[in-house]
């Protein structure tokens, strides 16, 4: 635990109160620190790095530990290696990387014949015979504090290079072109982009822009050696709801445009031939209705493959004519209640469905003709699979990663002739790791509402079963619970260091992700919002009754809408931490919920309700968000809140008001920590994501008591 004796430590930093009133549906809430929004404010910026000294200062005695942490998760990693190559073309396409390099770099090599479907092995050692690098994101990041790398694409004749970089991390990236035959890069940059693509032709580049939101909502065609400003516009979506994205079907047909809010969509269709032709709907928009098409050629004839969810809570797989795809509807797979259909990807000759049962990923072929899927078995109780990189309509294989919580991420391809899996990569572990020396399993935990909601746990198997030990274990309990996203079982080289020092990983699968199906996230969102939090403190109160851990021994972590969690958790349970680490957090939601001109505000009303105009939705917004339901003397645990200073999904200034308020409320140990220079996903380049994590990891541990 922390030694610093309480009265050697340095006094926090104390931000300025003054009061802004907040006023809707008859209610006044004052905020006090509403200001730390000006993010241009000189104050502002003094304040940030003032919290940021503090926080140095008061983990100072940990930086022995970071520098461990750091080394072990490098001495882990096999810093050059290379990814299993994937062919596209006349080209085997991977990536790489460099030890002692931030950036990956992504190159190609030709295949040595038309029939050539085995992708070479790579020796990380060697020198790749014939090896064309694309592009190195060093080269590019150079003399930049961040980099990211957004959309990267290759003509279809292989000849042009389209790349995209942001260097702020608002995600706004500007895009380049190359010539491959020449190497000359062309005059073309197309700033403040979204996503990019090149047309089949190669001749015109398709990108999206966002509106003033920064919603992507707009859809447009450069012709390469024009100038921007004559760029044509496609579509574009004028409903606040939605957002907009577009690519082309793996067969290289059409021009698919979605559309989607987070309970509706729709897609529309252009044909590859004139891409200026007016996209026509496949089913118009409906209220709550979401669906996702691809492209299948059925006996010859063009069919599109419909996963929606009309009248199917867990979604059923149809097929329509695409030449008329508001007709009559052929059911391929039904609806069936606890079988959440994921994806679906047509191949000419095999079609992969992906889903959800029993709360882990499942992937399976399915015959068009009878509707019959054939599902891929795997021997260990938790795992995740799912269909990896397969650009070629026409392939003998199908590429797909499989992983578990002590199984290294995994590369198979599935050979369509005898449905034989073949190993082609297991991510290197280095320092002797053996998957056998650790365990997995899966507790269930009684919610307040009845419901059983699902623990992952995994340890290492020298330190013993938690579930048998004779005295409370260290955990470090991780949740999520929003958008349906599912936290599935999965490798972490980084969370190594934890178990090899006696720590139990545990994953809450709470309500409002969709682990259990679509009834788990409609269950943990809207008006059901609190399911989320209240499940984790369930899971939480099961892990120290069981004995299998307790408070002292306990320490939470959540990002992003995880974040908001963490803080709702601590407002509704803080006795039951040793420690919450909030990333990102979403810890002061109903007041960006209530402007509708920040990012994403409108868009999210599907997800949280909108406060701004139901009195209903304010009331029970402001009935959990973190930073208006801070309790005054309340046992508050020490917190660490991490965030970025151009993070544009969760601004900065969520965190910095609540480390605020938890601060006025009393809460004795509170730390805040602002990246400078990051975004949402925190600082760039691998050896600097390592230290953070290690820097994340060394609070954690001392937290544990394992520091």
């Amino acid at each position: 635990m922390n030694s610093t004796a309480a009265s050697d430590r340095p006094s926090p930093p104390r931000a300025a109160r003054r009061v802004q009133q907040r006023s809707h549906h008859g209610d006044v809430f004052d905020d006090p620190y509403e200001w730390l929004r000006a993010k241009d404010d000189a104050e502002v910026i003094a304040h940030l790095e003032a919290e940021n000294a503090y926080t140095d200062a008061r983990t100072a005695h940990l930086e022995p530990l970071r520098e461990t942490l750091f080394q072990e998760i490098k001495g882990r990693v096999q810093e050059t290696d290379l990814s299993v190559p994937s062919r596209r073309g006349d080209w085997w396409y991977y990536g790489r990387t460099v030890e002692g390099q931030q950036y990956g770099l992504q190159c190609r090599a030709r295949i040595a014949s038309a029939d050539d479907w085995t992708p070479p092995v790579l020796d990380p050692k060697t020198p790749v015979a014939g090896e064309e690098v694309l592009l190195d994101g060093n080269a590019e990041a150079d003399g930049h504090e961040f980099f990211s790398m957004g959309s990267f694409d290759v003509s279809d004749d292989a000849t042009r290079l389209l790349w995209s970089v942001d260097f702020e991390g608002d995600e706004r990236y500007t895009v380049h072109v190359r010539d491959l035959v020449t190497g000359e890069r062309l005059p073309d940059v197309i700033p403040g982009t979204s996503g990019a693509f090149f047309s089949p032709d190669g001749a015109s580049v398709l990108y999206t822009t966002v509106d003033e939101s920064w919603r992507p909502d707009t859809l447009w065609l450069h012709r390469l050696g024009t100038d921007v400003a004559d760029d044509v516009q496609l579509f574009h979506e004028p409903d606040e709801r939605f957002w907009m994205g577009a690519g082309i079907t793996r067969s290289r047909k059409y021009l698919v445009i979605g559309l989607g809010s987070n309970v509706t969509s729709e897609e529309l269709l252009v044909d590859l031939d004139d891409l200026t032709a007016p996209p026509r709907v496949v089913w118009p928009r409906a209220e709550g209705v979401e669906y996702s098409l691809e492209h299948a050629v059925v006996d010859g004839r063009d069919e599109l493959l419909i996963l929606h969810n009309d009248g199917a809570l867990d979604f059923e797989l149809v097929a329509v004519s695409a030449a008329d795809p508001q007709g009559e509807r052929r059911v391929l797979v039904p609806h069936t209640p606890g079988r959440r259909l994921l994806d679906v990807d047509a191949f000419r000759d095999a079609t992969a469905v992906e889903y959800r049962r029993e709360g882990l990923c499942r992937l399976a072929l399915l015959d068009l003709g009878t509707g019959a899927l054939d599902e891929l078995e795997f021997d260990e109780p938790l795992f995740s699979v799912g269909l990896g990189g397969n650009p070629e309509w026409t392939t003998p294989s199908l590429r797909l990663g499989y992983s578990s919580f002590v199984t290294p991420a995994t590369v198979y391809d599935l050979q369509l002739a005898d449905r034989s899996l073949q190993l082609r990569k297991r991510q290197p572990v280095l320092g002797g790791y053996d998957p056998d020396d650790y365990a997995q399993s899966r507790e269930w935990a009684r919610a307040d509402d009845g419901t059983n909601v699902p623990i992952s746990l995994v340890w290492k198997r020298s330190e013993g079963d938690p579930r048998e030990a004779d005295a409370p274990r260290p955990v470090h309990l991780y949740g999520y619970g929003s958008y349906e996203h599912s936290i599935d079982p999965g490798f972490s080289v980084m969370r190594l260091s934890e178990l090899d020092r006696g720590a139990v990983f545990a994953v809450a699968h709470v309500r409002g992700g969709g682990e259990m199906g679509r009834g788990w996230y409609e269950d943990g969102k809207l008006g059901h919002k609190i399911n989320t939090f209240t499940d984790f403190v369930a899971c939480a109160r099961h892990l120290v009754d069981a004995g299998i851990t307790a408070p002292e021994r306990l320490v939470a972590e959540g990002g992003s809408a995880g974040g908001l969690l963490m803080g709702a958790v601590a407002n509704l349970a803080p006795e039951l931490f040793a420690g919450i680490l909030a990333s990102v957090p979403f810890v002061d939601a109903l007041t960006s919920i209530l402007d509708p001109s920040l990012p994403l505000t409108v868009i999210e009303w599907d997800e949280w309700g909108d406060p701004l105009h139901n009195a209903e939705v304010y009331a029970y917004m402001k009935s959990y968000t973190p930073y208006e339901n801070v309790r005054d003397g309340a046992p508050y645990p020490p917190i660490l809140a991490v965030t970025s200073l151009n993070d544009t999904r969760v601004l900065y200034v969520e965190p910095a008001k609540w480390v605020a308020r938890l601060r006025d409320a009393g809460a004795q140990d509170v730390l805040f920590k602002c990246e400078m220079v990051a975004g949402h996903g925190g600082v760039s380049g691998r050896y600097s994501s390592w230290r953070e994590r290690a820097f994340e990891l060394a609070w954690l541990l001392d937290r544990l008591g394992l520091a």
